[in-house]
């Protein structure tokens, strides 16, 4: 939270900075850099919503909790990103159908530099928090204020093009940074995609599997399942043990199992572990009796 405060102090002040200056030069490349940083600080606001949503405890309704709510705010931080980018673009059009000189370079040029400085600021801090804590929402977040901050950067280019008397220059890299916000739209809506589809990286699996088969009385690792709530972690798992195992015996090999899995792989909170009896030759599949239901 105090993460996602920040950045709204930091990037909101650079964009209202911003904004001083597109009013007094009519710079259409800063306009776009100046929407997109502006929408950048206000995708802590459903961040911060989703994080105190996720602090409360399970219902009986919601028996996972509210963590999922992080991936909702992930889709409104995509659609907020699509915004700023088609506003970008219908302004950066605009200026090119109708060219308009820019006036009060200088300034515009030190605004450019403000918004790279603001970026990178906030960048650095929203990466190294999301990387302590496991978000990947907050990690993204601060990988697009990143890409935000050489969005600046290419204000600075349009202000150089428009002192050597290039007056298409401005609404040209006014479309640069359009391009450059559908890059970042992208890759954040396939992030987000991803945690609401329920992937995971697959070395967190590899590194599962691992952990359970270096646990004693663990014969063979079958199903495993991992899923993403927010920023933490849960796992199903299926290990087969010994069929002569005693029900205490079996249960505490499954204890055993998920106390390796909490070790081994990082942000898991909690994993539901099912003994599984070897088969005996000449034995019935034990899941038989479910068989139909898997067919359906």
């Amino acid at each position: 939270m105090r993460a996602l405060w920040f950045s709204l102090a930091v990037l909101g002040t650079t964009a209202l900075a911003q904004a001083a200056v597109v009013v007094l030069s009519a710079s259409v490349a800063l306009l776009g850099d100046t929407v997109h940083n502006a929408a950048d600080a206000l995708t802590a606001l459903p961040l911060g919503v989703a994080f105190t949503l996720g602090r409360r405890a399970a219902t009986r309704r919601f028996t996972y909790g509210y963590g999922r709510a992080e991936d909702l705010a992930g889709i409104v931080i995509v659609l907020t990103i699509a915004a700023s980018g088609a506003f970008a673009a219908w302004a950066a059009v605009g200026r090119l159908l109708d060219p308009q000189p820019v006036r009060h370079l200088p300034a515009v040029a030190l605004a450019a530099l403000i918004g790279f400085a603001g970026n990178e600021w906030v960048a650095r801090y929203r990466i190294r928090v999301g990387r302590e804590i496991g978000s990947a929402a907050l990690v993204a977040d601060g990988l697009h204020a990143r890409t935000d901050g050489f969005t600046s950067l290419a204000v600075l280019v349009g202000a150089g093009g428009a002192a050597l008397g290039w007056q298409l220059a401005d609404p040209l890299v006014g479309l640069a940074i359009t391009a450059a916000i559908l890059l970042v739209l992208r890759d954040a809506a396939r992030e987000v995609f991803r945690r609401v589809m329920d992937a995971v990286e697959p070395e967190l699996v590899d590194r599962a599997e691992e952990a359970l088969r270096r646990v004693e009385g663990v014969r063979d690792v079958g199903e495993l399942r991992l899923r993403w709530i927010g920023h933490r972690l849960r796992a199903e798992v299926a290990v087969v043990v010994d069929g002569e195992a005693t029900v205490r015996h079996a249960h505490a090999i499954a204890v055993d199992a998920e106390h390796a899995l909490l070790h081994a792989v990082p942000r898991l909170t909690a994993a539901l572990v099912h003994a599984d009896p070897a088969p005996a030759p000449g034995e019935a599949d034990p899941h038989r009796t479910l068989a139909h239901h898997a067919a359906a």
